[in-house]
């Protein structure tokens, strides 16, 4: 089992940030716009976290390299069932500096959208925060 997962799936946020590198770029599955920066990533996972309910991975597939993950989980948000993917891609130092998430079916997708962004101000408070700002 990959240490994300096992982070995630313990709610470790600490152990989940320690293994993003400071330049990762969070791919959301709603949002046009990539999010780069460890603080804004981090902050999105809790965000996240906060959304989801009765989230868990239901399988894992490595790249043949070590470099590449997903992740297959299904979770709810609201009363909506979804099947997501955390593709991750690791840095030669081991970080993660690539995470995009997509998920399915676009009426799950759409209630993700107005969770998430019921959060986003939090959100955005806590990278700021996280980031000195």
């Amino acid at each position: 089992m990959h240490s994300f997962r096992k982070a995630v799936e313990a709610g470790d946020f600490a152990a989940i940030e320690d293994m993003l590198a400071e330049d990762v770029v969070f791919t959301s599955p709603v949002a046009f716009k990539p999010y780069p920066g460890k603080a804004i990533t981090a902050a999105i996972l809790r965000g996240v976290s906060r959304v989801f309910t009765d989230f868990r991975y239901v399988r894992e597939i490595a790249g043949a390299d070590g470099r590449d993950h997903a992740l297959v989980f299904e979770a709810k948000v609201g009363d909506k069932q979804l099947t997501g993917c955390d593709f991750l891609h690791f840095d030669e130092d081991g970080r993660i500096d690539d995470l995009m998430v997509m998920v399915r079916p676009l009426t799950a997708a759409q209630v993700l959208s107005e969770a998430m962004g019921a959060q986003f101000e939090r959100i955005s408070r806590e990278a700021a925060e996280a980031a000195g700002a």
